[in-house]
């Protein structure tokens, strides 16, 4: 929450870029498991590859998460990982909804 927000119902300080339900999902699992392999992402968020590379490169675009693209043999893999700049984004979103749960009650 913005400091100098003091509405607790204000919704404008939550995140949009994490805020959708799919990234929301992406950015939960990135943050107990970084980095996720794409199919491994794919598989716990339940989504098909376009939109879960949709979602990836708006995280992308806002430096929440970076796509790291390698071979493990001869296999091209995909990892993402969860920037410091995500983490914290990611803190401060779920500090955002607390409040407005706690404001609810």
């Amino acid at each position: 929450m913005s400091e100098t927000s003091t509405n607790p119902f204000d919704h404008a300080d939550i995140d949009d870029a994490i805020h959708g339900r799919l990234r929301l999902g992406i950015m939960a699992y990135l943050s107990a498991v970084s980095p996720a392999i794409f199919g491994e992402l794919k598989e716990k968020v339940n989504a098909t590859d376009g939109n879960l590379s949709t979602h990836l490169r708006k995280l992308e675009d806002a430096g929440y998460v970076e796509i790291e693209k390698r071979f493990e043999g001869r296999r091209p893999q995909t990892r993402i990982h969860l920037t410091k700049s995500g983490r914290a984004a990611w803190i401060g979103y779920l500090a955002r909804m607390r409040a407005l749960l706690d404001a609810a009650e």
